[in-house]
This record gives C-alpha cells, structure tokens and sequence, in this order.
C-alpha cells in the first residue's frame, strides 16, 4: 500500500486563517440562537477603550483568553452570548480628541467639541476590532455597540432615573477628590497611591499663651491658610503642657486651639499636626468630628485661592516654593527632610489628587454594603485568591458614591432646574436627553407649578455609571423581557484585576439595585501584561508592545497559544519573542503529526496492541488534566499540559514505536490497522482539547481529515480509556531515552541494529521496542 498524506502543505500556513474565518461567517456557526433548548452562558465581555495606539498587546491576549472562554462553553455544551463592544466615554476620549486635533476642551465649544469626540476615536476602533478577528474571536461583530451610542446612553439615564425614584440618588456639598488636571471630581476607586519624593518641613509656630516655638512638620505648606486646629497624640509626654492653649499660625497670624487626639502619630515629624482643609481625607475627618469651619484654600483650577492672601493666583507647586522661601526668611524654619510620601494620584492623568469642596450628586452604596458583600462571598471566583481585593474594597467603603463629572464626552445628567423653587425636574425614562442644550419635555415644574422655566443640567456621569450597566444592556433590559430572562445574569464577567474595586464593584453594586439579583455567576480576573524586564507595560512609560505586527507575521493561533501557556490564570504574564517563537514551533510540531497521521486510513474499530492502550491511559490522564484547566477557565493548564503530551510522549515515544507497525513493516494487518485506530483516536482527541485555544488549525485539520462540519461544534473529549497502564510510562521513556543515548555516544545512526535486553517489565511492548529500535535480541 502506497501512503500519501491528505494533508498536501508542508507546514501550517498562518495565512490560511482568513480563509477560515471566512468560512465560520458563511456558517454561523458562532451565532447565539435565542430560541435554544439549552442553557445559556452569557459573557459580559469588557468593551476596549480606544484610547491611543498601539493596543496593548496584554489587552490583546486578554481578549482571546476570552474568546476561549466562549469556545470551551461551547464545547461544554452551552449556547454562548458573546457580545461585542467598544467603550467610547470619558476622560481619555476627551485627551485623545485634544491631542488628535491640536485643541483644548476649555477653549472649544462644547456642541464642536463632543462633534468631534464622535469620531475621533474610529480608526482606533475599527484597528482594535481588526485585531479582535485576526485573533479568531467568536464574538458577535454584526451587532457590536458603542457605550457612546444614543440606545446605551439612553439606559444610562434610565437606570438613573430608576434609582432616583428609588430615593437612591441625592445631592451634596462635600470635601471631594478632585482632579486638576482632568477638571472633575473623582470616585476613590479611581486613585491609586504612588511612593513620590517630597520635602518634608519643620515649621516653627508660636504658643499664644507662653510665646513658646511649636514644631510642626508637614508635606503641605501650602495650606497654612487652611489650618483650623493643631492637634497632638495624649498619649506623648512631650506635649501634655500644651493641652486648651493655642498656637499662632505663622505668616496668617490666626489663632488655632491646640487639642488631644489620638490621630496623631508620636513617630511621625514632630509628633504634632496641623489640621487644613484639606490635606487629606483624615483631615476632612478631624473638621467633621471637631465640627471645624471649612476655609478653602485650592481652587478648582489648581490655584491658591482668595483665602491664601498675598499667595492667591499662585500655582500649588509655586505657592509652595514661596510660603517656603518666606518661612525661610523668616527664621520660621527649623530644617527640612527629603522624604517618600505615599501620594493619591487620578489613575487616569498620575497627578495628584487635590480634596476640594463640591456639589454632586451621590449613589447610595454604604446601605448595601451587608449585601455587596454577601454577592462578593457567593459569586465564583477565577481565580479564587482574587475574591479577596472585592471583599476588601466594599469593607473599606466609607462615603457614598459621587457620580457626576465636569467633563463635556460623557452621558450626560438627565435633570432641569425650576428656575422659581430652583428644585430637580426629571423626565420620563426610556428616551435620551442632552439638558445642557435641549429643552426639557415639560413646561410646567412638577413641584411648583410654575411656568417661569428651567435650566439644564450641565454636568455628565462618572464613566463608571455607563460601564457598570453593561450586563443590563446586552441582555436587553427593559426593551425584551424574554431575552433577558434568558441572558441575564451573566455567566461570566471576565477583567483585569486593576478594574475589581471600580467596574466589577459598580456592576455589582447597580445590577442589585435595579433588579436585586447578581450580576453574573462568577468573575474571571486575568493579570498584567508585563515586559521582558517584568515591568508592567503602559503608554506613558514607553513599553507597550503593539500586538498586530505580530499577529500578522505569526497568525492568531500562535499569539493564543503563547498567551495561554506562558501563565497561570490571575498571574502576570511576560511577553517574550522567544517564547512565541517556541509556540510557533510547537505548532509546527502539532502540524507535522496531523501530516504524518494523514497518510493512514481512519480505522472505526480495532484490537489494540498494549502499546495502544499504553498511550490511551496516557491519553486518559491528559483528557482529565484538560477538563481541570477548562472547568476553570485557566488555560495555561491545558495548554502546558497538551504540549507536554504530545511533543514529549506522543511524537517522541508512541508515534516512533508505533510507526513501523502503521507501516506494516513487520506486523500483521490487524497490528497494522491497531496502530492507525490509535494514531487517529489520539489527534481527534488532541485536536478537540486543542481547539478553544488554537482554533484555526484545529479546524482546518479537522474538516481535512474527518468530516465537512467544524471542530467548534464538537463536545469536549471525557475520559474512557481506564487501561491503567499510565504506570509504564517512565519505564518506556527511560528505555527509549537510554537506547538514544548509546546510539549518539557510539556515532550510529538511529536505524543502526544495536544489541540489548529488554526490561521484563517492558516485555508487553517488545514488539514495538524491537522495531523502533532496530534491536538485535
């Protein structure tokens, strides 16, 4: 019999996935069937933000270890809700359309200005959905949305409305974080604390009562206008003499009370404190207990304000240089430390936050806090140990959420004003209202009665309120009951850990409120993305590898393999072009089996050799392995684990054993016919557990050699071989090992007749031994 393998290309051809993914168009296959039988798994799948090139190649990995997700839930039998979605609002839309057209956001108008956030971002968007495909996502791309479009933020104020009647929603003047920079206030859960260097100063004040120097140090100078109090611990002796006198602020000459606290810290400075407003949020917590008078020193653009007196205009950095160079001249100094001082930065600008007072409207989320956190102990977590930063979080909580931004791009805040009593009209939910420039869809206020007229809120939300309804909007609520009973709650949200204490809290947090239900059964948290120096990669540092080069020289299927198999889930992962290098090797490998195997007949049934249920046990072990990694949703365990098996034990061990048999060089025809039921068995299974992470060869493999229909619509291999002879494995690759070893040490070639005994308890495979090794007994 002449063999010919069915499988004519020398080696895999990344090329040939376009191909592919235009067959899966043409098939539908990855098509959610609303009308199903079977239960549905929902993927809340984060929307991209397009907020500069090039896309992160961590982001990009992220995305198709989602899509394997998708894959595995199919092959688990679910019917799969994949959506698809872009995320258009926010502070980085607004920085990039400055940037892109050499404009700023305070000198533009505003109707200009959000005219061109519009459209600002669409060459990064259709860029960041080309990689998306390329990688061989299963995701709905027909149907795909933008959180900027007029439908989601049409349910943006829906919610809020919901919620405003709920008696959830509700207005306040308080001490704010406060970005200069980006001219908003902001969430807690959207500063990150970063180590900086900073003077530390000793500053000497006068006891009103003795005339006695105080020292106090303090980061902040600056805010000596501010200062309302002076506080030290009761505890430290040093400063029992000082309790109901009162120190003289120098330069402002204002009179504070010296007080007890056990906020103060003997090991910090001086040990004693200034208490301004504000600092820092223990200071917005000594005003309130103390019930101290608020005096304001920043203003919202960054400058010192009327209440700074002859620093008033000045920048905070210049204010602070001069209230230092004046103290100084003054002899009011007693020295100064350069210090690390663990500083709020806005996680999107790295400026440091300012704590201002202002009006905005809150969420309420400290009432729910007892039930956030029994969601947060029952929900899955991918993987577990990631459970615990939710939990933190929430427990940490200690204000309601503020959620309205002076920003121009966002979604903006549904509300008129009564221009006689002044007080919050809302309109009827369901439709998308723009207040700032629209008129309102009543003349008569609801409260009043009057007829006077309105002004529109000017405001928009926290970007945060868009994102958080993402599992309400793809399942349709409120517009189709049916599907979203079907779609909601999800399955999955899958995220970055960075995002766990803004997005998967606020879901968390809104989802319960409207509809008192979970939001999804579990959370797959991935890691970074870090460099080859294990730094974590960002814009802003200079080390983000742009994925598309090399997606386009290696395909997708090796990207995905590379990214699955270089980390555990929930642990960072390196980018390494030597490690994609290696995966582009390995799919060779799997490439150069299916060829091989190709030349032999698919057998249905046969009378297996010991050497055949030798790699089925092992086979057996493998499936199993698999199924652990898959039910997890971590898929550097099946991928470790295939790659293992069948570079290591099936090419390098069965296959040599098992080759001259398929031939029939040697063996009879049911031996023969032995080993192609065997050979086939194993690359139908490799190519089944294989395939929710590298779907294009997989695929194409399949439909070469074993039907028109696509792997994606095949179940997941289960375990049923039991043969048990998992036990002779290091006893056959430690005999292989050894026979290769002598050959190479000797100079003969592998076909080289040698002499040798084989092992008693290798005594069942001798057969194969003896050929693939050309033994001489």
């Amino acid at each position: 019999m002449e063999f010919k393998p069915k499988i004519t290309e020398n080696r895999w051809n990344p090329g040939l996935e376009e191909k592919i993914r235009k067959t899966w168009n043409e098939e539908k296959i990855y098509v959610f069937n609303k009308n199903t039988k079977k239960k549905v798994f929902t993927i809340d799948t984060p929307p991209p933000y397009p907020s500069g090139r090039p896309w992160h190649i961590g982001a990009a990995a992220h995305y198709s270890q989602i899509d394997m997700i998708a894959r595995t839930a199919r092959m688990m039998g679910f019917e799969v809700f994949f959506p698809i979605g872009i995320d258009r609002n926010g502070l980085p839309v607004e920085n990039y359309t400055e940037k892109k057209y050499n404009i700023s956001i305070h000198e533009t108008s505003r109707e200009k200005f959000i005219n061109l956030c519009v459209t600002a971002l669409d060459d990064l968007e259709a860029e960041m959905i080309q990689i998306m495909k390329v990688m061989g996502l299963s995701g709905d791309f027909d149907n795909y949305y933008r959180t900027d479009s007029k439908e989601y933020r049409t349910l943006t104020q829906t919610t809020f409305i919901k919620l405003w009647d709920k008696g959830l929603i509700y207005e306040d003047t308080r001490p704010n974080n406060y970005c200069i920079k980006c001219g908003t206030t902001i969430a807690d859960a959207e500063i990150e604390y970063e180590e900086l260097p900073t003077e530390l100063i000793y500053i000497k004040f006068k006891m009103k009562e003795t005339g006695k120097d105080i020292i106090i140090a303090t980061t902040r100078p600056e805010l000596l206008c501010s200062c309302q109090a002076i506080i030290y611990n009761p505890k430290d002796e040093r400063y029992k003499d000082l309790e109901g006198k009162h120190a003289i602020v120098p330069i402002f000459s204002k009179e504070v009370p010296i007080l007890a606290h056990p906020y103060a810290k003997q090991e910090f400075g001086s040990g004693i404190v200034m208490i301004c407003s504000y600092g820092d949020y223990s200071d917005v917590r000594m005003f309130r207990e103390l019930k101290l008078k608020e005096i304001i020193a920043i203003t919202p653009e960054g400058k010192m304000g009327k209440n700074a007196g002859n620093y008033a205009g000045l920048s905070i950095k210049d204010a602070r240089n001069k209230i230092i160079q004046d103290l100084e001249k003054a002899g009011l100094i007693q020295k100064k430390e350069n210090i690390m001082h663990r500083t709020p930065l806005c996680y999107r600008s790295k400026t440091p936050i300012e704590i201002i007072p202002m009006k905005e409207y809150y969420l309420k989320q400290i009432d729910f806090i007892p039930e956030l956190l029994k969601i947060a102990k029952n929900m899955k977590f991918y993987p577990e140990r990631h459970r615990q930063i939710l939990i933190d979080w929430i427990n940490s909580l200690t204000i309601d959420w503020p959620v309205s931004r002076r920003r121009y791009y966002g979604t903006e805040i549904p509300i008129w004003y009564c221009k006689n009593c002044k007080k919050a009209c809302l309109p009827e939910p369901e439709k998308y209202y723009q207040p700032w420039k629209d008129n309102p869809p009543f003349k008569t206020c609801p409260h009043c009665k009057s007829e006077k007229g309105f002004e529109g809120e000017t405001r928009t939300f926290d970007t945060w309120m868009d994102s958080s309804i993402s599992p309400l909007f793809i399942s349709k609520y409120g517009k189709d009951d049916d599907f979203f009973k079907k779609t909601f709650p999800a399955g999955i949200r899958p995220q970055a850990k960075d995002i766990i204490r803004t997005w998967l809290h606020y879901t968390i947090l809104r989802c319960y409120q409207l509809t008192k239900k979970q939001a999804f059964e579990g959370a797959w948290i991935m890691g970074y993305g870090v460099d080859e120096e294990g730094k974590r990669m960002s814009k802003s540092k200079g080390n983000v590898v742009d994925p598309l080069p090399i997606l386009e020289k290696y395909g997708g299927d090796i990207f995905r393999f590379w990214n699955a198999s270089e980390a555990g889930l929930g642990s960072d992962f390196r980018y390494s072009n030597d490690k994609i290098e290696s995966s582009a090797k390995f799919l060779t490998k799997l490439w150069n089996i299916s060829r091989f195997i190709s030349m032999f007949p698919e057998e249905k049934k046969a009378e297996l050799t010991e050497t055949d249920k030798w790699i089925l046990s092992e086979l057996n072990e493998l499936i199993k392995k698999c199924i652990e990694g898959y039910e997890s949703f971590d898929f550097f365990i099946p991928a470790t684990a295939l790659r293992e098996f069948t570079w290591n034990l099936f090419a390098s061990h069965y296959l040599e054993m098992a080759k001259s048999r398929a031939y029939g060089q040697g063996f009879d025809e049911e031996e023969q016919k032995a080993a192609w039921y065997t050979l086939h068995l194993v690359l139908k299974t490799l190519l089944k557990l294989f395939a929710p992470i590298s779907p294009f060869i997989t695929d194409y493999v399949w439909k070469e050699l074993y039907g028109k229909e696509s792997i994606h619509l095949e179940s997941l291999s289960k375990p049923e071989w039991g043969f048990g002879l998992e036990k002779s494995t290091g006893k056959i690759t430690e005999f292989n090992t050894e026979i290769w070893k002598t050959k190479k040490d000797k100079g003969l070639s592998l076909k080289t007749e040698i002499e040798v005994k084989i092992p008693k308890e290798l005594k069942q495979f001798e057969k194969d031994l003896i050929n693939m090794h050309n033994i001489r007994i």
